[in-house]
């Protein structure tokens, strides 16, 4: 039996669901052409952040400068962005090199937190021949003064400008920690996003005490991250007119068959190809294909949102009762023992 894994994302027309999302494997033309070559489906592009634009402009550079005798410690939190040595340019000149090289979608990834430049970038994107922009809002509030209804109107804004920019499709990078995400992503929706890519990790510093220091340490995922994406999205299938995008915690064929049938469109990784190389494209779409044809699922379509909850009339009923399960799922052991989980 021959198994279809053919999907769409964003209007695009993909041959499977597996799309490398943006990392350093998408940093060369070489690199992206590896992934095509293993069966990458399409490719988000390493990120261009909007610390370079604005270097270019020479406004950050300002900005650091004037701060420098009354807070030089701070200061080593930020990178030297001459360590990011692509410019704009060379950024959009990736985009032209890409697209005559390989025949698979190329998605272009705006890092930044403000709506200053995203435009012109977005546009210039288009304009050399990406097929659609992926905006990663990477911004955590520390200020007690601003609250969450203006984060929320700082994404939306962003997106709206974005998108009203161009003429691909927009896709948002959003992270987890929205009091109401349902109603966040129904927003972003609204605004112009035609696809939602659940979720962005948020990269946790570590101290060390040796040092005194604030450390970074960068974490691959495991597929246990990818829980929290799993359930929003499928709360959210069905529900908001937009495609949803799984990352964080993809590793195996499981995941992404888990992901496919909470509804994404499309399942996102880095972290194990980081770990295990381009090849595991291919490994995991044989995966798919044996788990497949033994089970009779003849196309990626068929299984697309069939563990979703859009069929549940109150998804919120459903969360407390699947809350409850599980912590009854632990009992106390009759032997003293500690506890054991209940089979």
């Amino acid at each position: 039996m021959s198994i279809d894994l053919t999907t769409s994302y964003l209007g695009l027309d993909l041959k499977n669901p597996i799309v490398p999302s943006s990392s350093p494997l998408s940093e060369t033309v070489d690199g992206i052409r590896r992934l095509e070559d293993n069966g990458a489906s399409a490719v988000v592009l390493h990120s261009l952040f909007e610390e370079q634009i604005r270097l270019e402009s020479q406004q950050l550079h300002h900005h650091l400068e004037y701060f420098t005798d009354s807070w030089a410690e701070g200061l080593d939190f930020f990178p030297d962005m001459g360590q990011y040595s692509i410019t704009s340019e060379q950024y959009l000149e990736k985009i032209r090199l890409a697209k005559e090289s390989v025949d698979i979608p190329i998605i272009g990834s705006l890092n930044g937190i403000t709506d200053d430049g995203w435009t012109d970038y977005a546009l210039k994107m288009q304009q050399a021949g990406a097929d659609a922009v992926e905006l990663n809002v990477y911004y955590i509030p520390t200020t007690v003064e601003m609250s969450g209804a203006a984060v929320e109107e700082m994404y939306t804004d962003i997106v709206r400008t974005v998108s009203s920019s161009v003429t691909i499709p927009v896709a948002v990078k959003l992270n987890p920690f929205f009091s109401a995400p349902a109603h966040m992503a129904k927003q972003l929706s609204d605004a112009g996003a035609k696809g939602l890519v659940l979720f962005n990790r948020f990269y946790q510093p570590d101290f060390d005490i040796e040092e005194l220091e604030v450390v970074p340490r960068l974490t691959l995922s495991t597929s246990y991250e990818m829980r929290l994406p799993l359930r929003w999205i499928s709360l959210l299938y069905g529900r908001i007119e937009t495609d949803f995008a799984i990352t964080s915690g993809i590793h195996t064929y499981v995941d992404v068959l888990k992901g496919l049938m909470a509804g994404a469109k499309v399942t996102m990784m880095a972290s194990e190809l980081l770990l295990g190389g381009s090849h595991r494209i291919g490994e995991i779409l044989t995966g798919m294909r044996t788990w497949m044809t033994e089970r009779e699922y003849e196309s990626v379509k068929q299984m697309q949102g069939s563990l979703s909850a859009r069929a549940v009339e109150d998804p919120d009923t459903l969360e407390r009762a699947n809350y409850m399960k599980v912590l009854a799922s632990w009992s106390s052991d009759p032997a003293g023992q500690g506890f054991r989980h209940k089979v």
